[in-house]
C-alpha cells in the first residue's frame, strides 16, 4: 500500500499543476478575448482534471481543501467569460 499512496500523492500534485497551468490559460485567454479557447480550458479543468483529483483524494482518504479552492476559483473564471 506504501507504494500506491505515493504514487497518488505524486499524481495529486501532479493533477494540481495541470489545474494550474489550465487557471492560468483561461486567465490569459480572458485578458485576450478568446472566450471559446477560455471555455475549452475550463471545461478540461471541470470534467476531467478535478475529477480525477476528487477520485485520489477520496482513494487515499485525506483531507485537502484544493477542491474546494479550485471550484470557487472556476465559478469566478466562468463568470469572466460569461460577461
Amino acid at each position: 500500500m506504501a507504494k500506491r499512496s505515493k504514487k497518488l500523492e505524486k499524481g495529486i500534485e501532479s493533477l494540481k499543476k495541470q489545474i494550474e497551468r489550465h487557471f492560468s490559460k483561461v486567465e490569459k485567454d480572458i485578458l485576450e478575448n478568446r472566450i471559446e479557447r477560455g471555455i475549452y480550458h475550463i471545461k478540461e479543468i471541470d470534467k476531467s482534471l478535478m475529477k480525477a483529483l476528487e477520485l485520489k483524494i477520496e482513494i487515499l482518504g485525506i483531507e485537502d481543501k484544493s477542491i474546494r479552492i479550485y471550484t470557487e476559483r472556476l465559478e469566478k473564471l466562468k463568470k469572466k467569460l460569461s460577461s
